[in-house]
């Protein structure tokens, strides 16, 4: 444990970076897409900081470091504080650790609301009050959704919000060539009722509507899970999706068997799929969006998150030779809104001080968001935002989706335990395409949960 703690400390300071000493990226007042008065505001309200230190800890390493450390250099500039952060290799593991050990930083930034949990049950997070919850709510795109993985028990059982929701990420996308589309005559379809018709009708012009793939080594399947996740939200209310990620129903309860039947609807009709349903299971997810892109193509659509565009050939624009459209609701379900799939990033204050309170009153103001999004991977549902920062027509696209969401959940399979969300899942998927029925596939999985109890 002291090696642990020692060896952690070290990595720490070699990585840690001082935004105070960083210059600002867009000089304040000299672009309109900026909030600055959010900015002067706050920089008005927290003059009493001044020399004053905060450390804050979380996963981003890398370009994702360096963009961060050019938000937190505002927030430095405004307070006078010396604000600095780090991270590590096995940040996750590192947190715990340190909290443990009596010296965490003071801001933990963390994409898993189970881990967050865990802490606030044992008493290592600080609340962040009623207000700070309630002001998620009606500025957040699906501020409900977002309270609810904010909030946690505390050590004495009684429930609290912990953790402020800063920057997110997409997942139900479906992308497609405008090129495509505009030779063929195919429109956008607003319903999943009109994307099966589109589906059809591709089929009937002698195309092939589908591209899927769910290859991905020893982590092969998981791209299927991202599917049903995304019917178990079309088909089934909010709560229920809820109960089925904590086993509060039953895997093989007919709402998450008809979600993965969904699914089979795409994945499992050979004329949907490009190289047939035996291709499904054996093409590597990397590679197959290419398919979109063949000339005559060999697919028309494909289902992923955000980041396959990094995917495509390096010649293609997004916006223009690739474009994406929110994958859609069941016009038969009008009730379930507009939900969204995906991730995102929770920050709560592990070391209480007037500086730690401040930065999460900074992440209230327009300025903390419009600086990462005018550069690069950053999305956020904060309503105060002008999305014309954003840095292009995709991202601003995305972001317009997050805003207008109704429902948001974190992908189902990174919540559930390990041997299930990325053991008996994946490779039940697998089982699904390769020819087992959905009840049979997922009775198998509630028996491996069942396994664990």
């Amino acid at each position: 444990m002291k090696l642990s703690l020692l060896m952690g400390a070290a990595l720490a300071a070699l990585v840690a970076g001082s935004a105070g000493a960083q210059e600002l990226k867009f000089p304040p007042g000299e672009d309109s897409r900026f909030n600055w008065k959010s900015y002067e505001d706050f920089k008005a309200a927290h003059a009493d900081l001044k020399g004053q230190s905060l450390t804050l800890f979380g996963p981003w390493r890398g370009e994702d470091e360096t963009l961060f450390n050019s938000v937190l250099a505002y927030f430095n500039a405004a307070t006078g504080v010396d604000g600095r952060y780090s991270s590590s290799e096995n940040y996750e593991q590192q947190i715990v650790i340190d909290t443990q050990a009596g010296s965490p930083p003071n801001i933990a930034i963390l994409p898993q609301p189970g881990l967050l949990a865990d802490l606030a049950a044992k008493g290592f997070l600080t609340p962040l009050g009623e207000e700070t919850a309630t002001w998620v709510k009606e500025n957040y795109g699906a501020g409900e959704s977002w309270i609810g993985y904010g909030t946690y028990k505390g050590k004495e059982g009684a429930d609290a919000f912990y953790a402020f929701p800063f920057k997110a990420d997409v997942k139900s996308l479906v992308w497609y060539v405008p090129e495509n589309f505009e030779e063929a005559g195919y429109e956008v379809p607003k319903t999943m009722e009109d994307l099966i018709k589109l589906s059809d009708q591709i089929v009937e012009d002698g195309g092939v509507p589908w591209c899927i793939g769910l290859g991905s080594g020893g982590a092969t399947g998981w791209p299927a899970t991202d599917w049903v996740e995304d019917m178990m939200l079309r088909t089934q209310t909010p709560e229920t999706y809820d109960k089925w990620v904590k086993n509060e129903i039953p895997f093989n309860d007919p709402a998450v068997v008809g979600a993965i039947e969904e699914f089979g609807k795409f994945a499992k009709n050979e004329k949907y799929v490009s190289g047939g349903v035996a291709a499904v299971a054996s093409t590597d997810f990397r590679d197959s969006p290419k398919g979109l892109f063949d000339i005559p193509p060999k697919c028309y659509l494909h289902h992923q998150a955000s980041f396959i565009s990094s995917f495509f050939p390096p010649d293609k624009k997004l916006g223009e030779d690739a474009d994406f459209f929110y994958m859609p609701t069941y016009a038969s379900k009008p009730d379930l809104g507009t939900p969204v799939l995906g991730a995102g990033t929770l920050v709560s204050i592990t070391k209480d001080s007037p500086a730690a309170k401040a930065f999460i009153e900074f992440l209230k103001t327009p300025i903390a968001h419009e600086v990462w999004m005018a550069q690069a991977a950053f999305l956020t549902p904060y309503k105060g935002a002008n999305p014309a920062a954003y840095a292009n027509e995709p991202l601003k696209k995305q972001g317009e989706i997050l805003m207008s969401a109704t429902t948001f959940r974190f992908d189902a399979s990174d919540l559930m335990p390990g041997k299930i969300g990325a053991g008996a899942f994946w490779t039940g998927m697998i089982d699904y395409v390769g020819g087992k029925d959905a009840q049979t596939v997922s009775t198998d999985i509630q028996n491996a949960w069942e396994g664990l109890k």
